[in-house]
């Protein structure tokens, strides 16, 4: 698969090149050379786009970038490397911030190769998770910048992380991912760059982590999987850098979100697996809820009655130790409710409704963040839909309509539609109500 070359134009950027402009650098180059090239524009863009020209001309245009930006410049910074080093490996933290950071800058002025990548599959979406899992840590994390970074700017992106969090719940990704990428490229880049020692660094790739996390999360509720899942595959490089399992461990609680979206059911159970054995003694009961929970539902996918049994069990017995005050902001999301409406599903999943009204029941009953509380509902709708019971669902689709007002969020979408085509196949006055009221909601542009 070939993914869009974010360094190269990144580099442009800073040099202030155009695409034709480039073009004619590495012409006037090669001829310097005895090489007759006549690349163009399309050229430049054809690059950006993934494509490596042939022969010596990644070396000429690594030379026209030096030139250009001056400094010093290796195939690997213009996302160009020898045909040797092409294999996967872990990349050195500061290449990884480069390539983060210029990601960050190309889906703020939305650039389309990025913002329309497609998920990684096979190895290729399971190795950052190996990689989080297994050695080499990163024994000094330390940087000699610039600018100095301390605690105080620590906890500005801590802030943010909380500001930006509030705000997808309220106003959904749609509304929010534009304001977290242009944060991350304005603050928390030039942070990364700065001059840091180890025990401050180690905080600031862990605060960093925490926002990339939401901007994943921003992506993939603007239906960009493929952006989301590249966020996410940072998130989990920076939290390794942090040094903090339980972080590595909260973001790939992200991606079993993302798999259990696109069905690949199988995918998240072993994405949960690698959370839970990974992060061992330090993960915390709401994290190991939320983690068992999500590996029932992908069960009742599965139709493994088995696996939803001994998955809800052990979700419930981590849930009834969780102490509100005792965990981390990042696990904050798991509020009271969030076990039984995943359960609700998973039973759903198997077509057992009773355990599946039940749980959907508490869970809506229950206090919730304004998105977290349309999802609940919808739930419960879908619930008594399967019961036969149109009324009780219209009414709960009522409900989530006035619940979303002010939402920019394409899953909650997703929601309505389903529940809006479920309640169009049903007679009676109370159903062709909250059909016109979903219909009056989907016809919103975001």
């Amino acid at each position: 698969m070939v993914e869009p070359n974010i360094l190269l134009d990144a580099l442009l950027s800073e040099a202030g090149l155009s695409h034709a402009g480039l073009a004619a650098r590495v012409n006037a180059a090669g001829r310097a050379s005895g090489l007759a090239l006549r690349y163009d524009r399309t050229a430049v863009t054809r690059w950006i786009g993934g494509q490596r020209p042939r022969g010596d001309v990644p070396d000429l245009i690594r030379r026209v970038l030096c030139r250009e930006v001056r400094r010093p410049l290796a195939l690997g910074d213009i996302g160009m490397p020898p045909r040797a080093a092409h294999g996967r490996a872990t990349a050195p933290l500061p290449a990884f911030v480069d390539t983060a950071t210029a990601l960050w800058r190309s889906d703020e002025r939305r650039r389309p190769a990025v913002r329309n990548a497609v998920p990684l599959t096979g190895t290729e979406a399971v190795i950052p998770v190996w990689e989080w899992e297994n050695p080499p840590e990163d024994r000094d994390v330390s940087r000699g910048g610039r600018d100095h970074v301390g605690m105080a700017d620590v906890a500005m992106l801590r802030a943010a992380r909380s500001h930006f969090e509030g705000l997808y719940r309220s106003a959904g990704g749609v509304a929010t991912r534009e304001r977290i990428t242009g944060f991350l490229t304005a603050e928390a880049a030039p942070m990364l760059r700065g001059a840091y020692s180890d025990a401050v660094g180690r905080r600031l790739h862990h605060a960093v982590a925490g926002l990339v996390g939401i901007a994943g999360i921003c992506a993939y509720d603007a239906d960009a999987y493929g952006l989301a899942q590249r966020y996410f595959h940072q998130a989990l490089r920076l939290a390794k850098a942090s040094g903090d399992r339980r972080l590595g461990a909260c973001v790939v609680g992200m991606l079993v979100y993302q798999s259990l979206w696109l069905r690949d059911f199988r995918q998240a159970v072993a994405f949960a697996e690698a959370a839970l054995r990974s992060a061992g003694p330090a993960i915390t009961p709401a994290l190991a809820a939320d983690l068992y929970a999500m590996q029932a539902k992908a069960y009742g996918r599965l139709g493994d009655p088995a696996g939803v049994t001994r998955c809800a069990r052990l979700a419930e017995a981590a849930e009834s130790r969780i102490l509100a005050a005792e965990e981390p902001a990042e696990t904050g999301y798991v509020q009271p409710g969030l076990v039984d409406v995943q359960l609700a599903e998973a039973h759903l999943g198997l077509g057992a409704l009773g355990p599946a009204r039940a749980h959907a029941a508490r869970a809506a009953a229950l206090p919730a963040h304004p998105r977290g509380r349309v999802h609940r509902l919808a739930v419960l709708a879908h619930v008594e839909l399967r019961r036969g019971r149109a009324d009780e669902a219209a009414a709960l689709a009522a409900a989530m309509v006035e619940e979303g007002r002010g939402m920019e969020s394409l899953r909650l979408r997703d929601r309505f539609r389903e529940v809006r085509r479920h309640l169009a196949a049903c007679d009676g006055a109370e159903s062709v109500r909250a059909v016109e009221l979903l219909d009056d909601a989907l016809r919103v542009p975001l």
